[in-house]
C-alpha cells in the first residue's frame, strides 16, 4: 500500500484527534485510532524531516552572485540574520 501524502496524513490524523477528543468511541476503537494516530504522526514526522534535508537557501555573495546553500540547523523563516 502507498504511503499518503502530508497532507492526507496529516489530515487523517487531525480527523483521529478530534474522534478521541469527543469521548464517544468505545475503549477499543480509542485505543485502535490511538495507534493508527501515532502512525500518522510517525509518518508525517519522517516526511517534514525529509522535507527538511531537501530545503536549500539562496544566499547572494560579496560579488552579487546568488548561490545555493544547504539549510543549515538554526535557519529558518523566523531566525534573525
Amino acid at each position: 500500500m502507498a504511503q499518503p501524502t502530508f497532507e492526507t496524513a496529516f489530515k487523517q490524523l487531525e480527523k483521529i484527534v478530534a474522534d478521541l477528543e469527543s469521548g464517544d468511541p468505545p475503549l477499543e476503537t480509542a485505543i485502535r485510532k490511538f495507534e493508527e494516530g501515532m502512525r500518522l504522526a510517525r509518518l508525517c514526522g519522517r516526511k517534514l524531516d525529509e522535507t527538511e534535508h531537501r530545503i536549500s537557501k539562496l544566499m547572494e555573495t560579496d560579488d552579487g552572485r546568488v548561490e545555493e546553500q544547504p539549510l543549515q540547523e538554526g535557519d529558518g523563516v523566523n531566525d534573525s540574520p
